[in-house]
């Protein structure tokens, strides 16, 4: 959902243009397996706003540019790559300083024109964008084998029907949900 209710008529005073935003997650996962919990990154605290300007060229794969606060600077705009896994609660949000403008921009900035946005997102499109990152929806592993292309939301389901068969869930943790053709054991209860 949009921070704002405004349709593109309704423009306020002073906007530049509009942005994708994002907050830094409460727990990031580093380490073998992920065991390893933070708060925060190395740059930025926990909860910190980060634009998201559209891409220019390809940082890798998981991986987004993002213009933010720094932690140890809080009152200048630094460029950093971010992993996409560290960030949380996507929106849209109107640019209205010309320093964020300016650091969106990094070197195709144009002095002469310092309250236009380079390469803008549209609305429409940044809320498609943050729409499909809020989805958490992750990828699954059946029997050792990764499946991108099936998704579960998340929480995952115990069972899941596939192809005619079911799954059922073995292990969640870090690395997404694992699913076996084989059904878990039955625990026994003495007594009964």
């Amino acid at each position: 959902m949009a921070d704002t209710e405004l349709t593109e008529e309704e423009t306020p005073d002073g906007l530049l243009g509009w942005c994708l935003v994002a907050n830094v997650a409460q727990e990031i996962a580093r380490g073998e397996s992920g065991l390893d919990i933070q708060r925060g990154t190395k740059h930025f605290p926990v909860g910190a706003l980060l634009w998201i300007p559209p891409v220019r060229w390809d940082p890798g794969w998981g991986r987004w540019h993002a213009v933010g606060r720094h932690r140890g600077n809080g009152r200048r705009y630094v460029n950093m790559v971010v992993r996409t896994d560290d960030l949380e609660n996507f929106r849209v949000k109107g640019v209205y300083s010309e320093g964020l403008v300016r650091s969106l921009n990094g070197y195709d900035h144009d002095p002469a024109a310092p309250r236009t946005l380079q390469n803008p997102w549209t609305r429409e499109r940044a809320q498609s964008w943050a729409d499909g990152r809020n989805d958490l929806r992750e990828g699954i592993v059946i029997d050792g084998q990764r499946h991108p292309r099936i998704s579960v939301p998340n929480p995952p389901p115990a069972e899941l029907q596939v192809g005619g068969e079911i799954l059922h869930l073995a292990q969640y943790g870090t690395r997404g949900p694992h699913y076996s053709r084989m059904p878990p054991p039955v625990e026994w209860v003495p007594g009964a």
